[in-house]
Formats: C-alpha cells, sequence, structure tokens
C-alpha cells in the first residue's frame, strides 16, 4: 500500500518553546492511525500543521505526493481532506440536521446566483445535500435529534454530530481530534464502530487523536506516541501497548486495561 500522507520532520515552536521537533510518520491508505500521547505532547498541533491552520517552521507534509504547505486552508476539501477539533466547531443555534448538510454543502455546492435565485442546479444540490444528511443522521445514531438545536444537546452528542459534519461532504482523508472526549463507554464504543466502518466501507484514511486507550487500541493499525512534541515511538497497537518508555511514559495502568 502507498503513503497517502507523508509527514516529514515537522517542527514549530510557540514564543520560543518548541511544540513540535522533527517529527515523521507516513499514513498508508486506508489505514486508521492513531497518534496518542499526554495534554502538551503536540498530537492537536500536528493535527493544526496537516491541516493548514498552522505553518511549520520547518519540515514537509505531503498529500498524494505533493505538498500540502503549498495549499491555503479553503483547498483542502476540495482534496478531499476534511477534519474535527478538540473544542467544538459548531452552528450552536442551527439543528443538527442544518449543521449536517452545511458540511455537504461544499460537496454539492452551486454559484453564487444559481443559489440565490434557487436555480435547478441549486436545488439539486440542496436536495443532495439534505439526502446525505439523511443517510449520516441514521448511521451516526442521530435522526431522533434531527431538528433539535445543537446548544440543546449533550456533549457527547454534540461530538457525534460534528463527526457528521465532517463525513457530509465524503472526504478521502478524515482527521479526528477527540472524537470520543466527553462520551460515556458505550457512545465511545459506537464511535469505533463507525470509524471502523467508515475505513472497510468507503476506503477512507483516518488520522485519530484519542485519549479513550481501549478506543484507540481497539481500531488502530499503527499508532505514534508523542512527547513533548517529539516522537518515541510508532509501532503497532501490541508493539506501542509493550514498549516500556510508552506505559512508563503514558499509558500506565490504561495500558493494561486497553
Amino acid at each position: 500500500m502507498s503513503a497517502i500522507l507523508e509527514i516529514r520532520d515537522i517542527s514549530i515552536a510557540f514564543a520560543g518553546l518548541r511544540a513540535l521537533d522533527g517529527v515523521s510518520l507516513a499514513v498508508e491508505q486506508g489505514q486508521i492511525f492513531g497518534l496518542i500521547g499526554p495534554n502538551g505532547a503536540g498530537k492537536s498541533t500536528l493535527l493544526n500543521c496537516v491541516s493548514r491552520l498552522y505553518p511549520p517552521s520547518g519540515g514537509e507534509i505531503l498529500y498524494h505526493g505533493s505538498s500540502l504547505l503549498r495549499r491555503q486552508v479553503h483547498e483542502l476539501p476540495s482534496l478531499g481532506i476534511r477534519r474535527t477539533f478538540q473544542n467544538l466547531e459548531l452552528f450552536r443555534d442551527a439543528s443538527v440536521r442544518e449543521n449536517i448538510q452545511l458540511g455537504a454543502a461544499f460537496r454539492f455546492r452551486t454559484n453564487v446566483l444559481a443559489d440565490l435565485l434557487c436555480l435547478g442546479p441549486s436545488r439539486r444540490g440542496q436536495g443532495a445535500a439534505a439526502r446525505r444528511a439523511d443517510v449520516l443522521l441514521d448511521q451516526l445514531g442521530l435522526a431522533e435529534h434531527a431538528d433539535t438545536p445543537v446548544a440543546a444537546l449533550p456533549y457527547g452528542i454534540q461530538k457525534s454530530v460534528e463527526l457528521a459534519r465532517a463525513l457530509a461532504s465524503e472526504p478521502r482523508l478524515l482527521l479526528l481530534d477527540e472524537p470520543a472526549a466527553g462520551m460515556n463507554p458505550e457512545e465511545s464504543r459506537r464511535v469505533g464502530e463507525t470509524v471502523r466502518s467508515l475505513r472497510d466501507t468507503h476506503g477512507i484514511t483516518i488520522v485519530l487523536v484519542e485519549h479513550d486507550m481501549r478506543l484507540v487500541m481497539s481500531i488502530c493499525e499503527r499508532i505514534a506516541v508523542l512527547d513533548h512534541g517529539e516522537m518515541i515511538c510508532e509501532g503497532t497497537p501490541d508493539e506501542v501497548r509493550g514498549d516500556p518508555a510508552v506505559i512508563a511514559a503514558y499509558l500506565g495502568e490504561e495500558a493494561e486495561d486497553a
């Protein structure tokens, strides 16, 4: 299999503090790749570099062999790259359905004049976005909340809404930043099943940042471990689980539970 995403020697610092220091990894097409480490290890910073929110001070990021560092944030959806955030980025006064449809709007967009005049292409695009939203409402167990404003829902359900919105544009590379945060064990299990199903049925490549070790170990083929911005381990779940440095620095009893 070929790498869809290659991160080569990426470094970045904030106010003189190095957040990432020469991080390199490769994610293969169709892989579920986990990125773990304690708070402040640089996991979300790495996703922010990939999604072009932060410009790294050194290194290269390749997507299908082409540099992402020459791309702007608004160009990434057209490349098939979408992400979720640690802190929810939802329209809180809009309904669940409306948030998901907004995620699909890019894929089925038309020109501004057609939208303003409600011409045929615009109506067809809106209809396609609505059908895509209906599929995701069922797939992620959100149908009963479809018309509920996001602000009225528990945090765990809001996280599922954000995942659905990211999926609405049918991405090829999905970056998930703590998708199970705030969820109970059953909700977290369903997220894991959804992520695995997305890869198995649609071939979506997934990079997963998550603190739920049981979830990470159960669905990821490879895992990278960061510590203070440096890569200290990369391997299969069994290799990471058994690495003495990882156990000592991060997992502890959680590793045994996972």
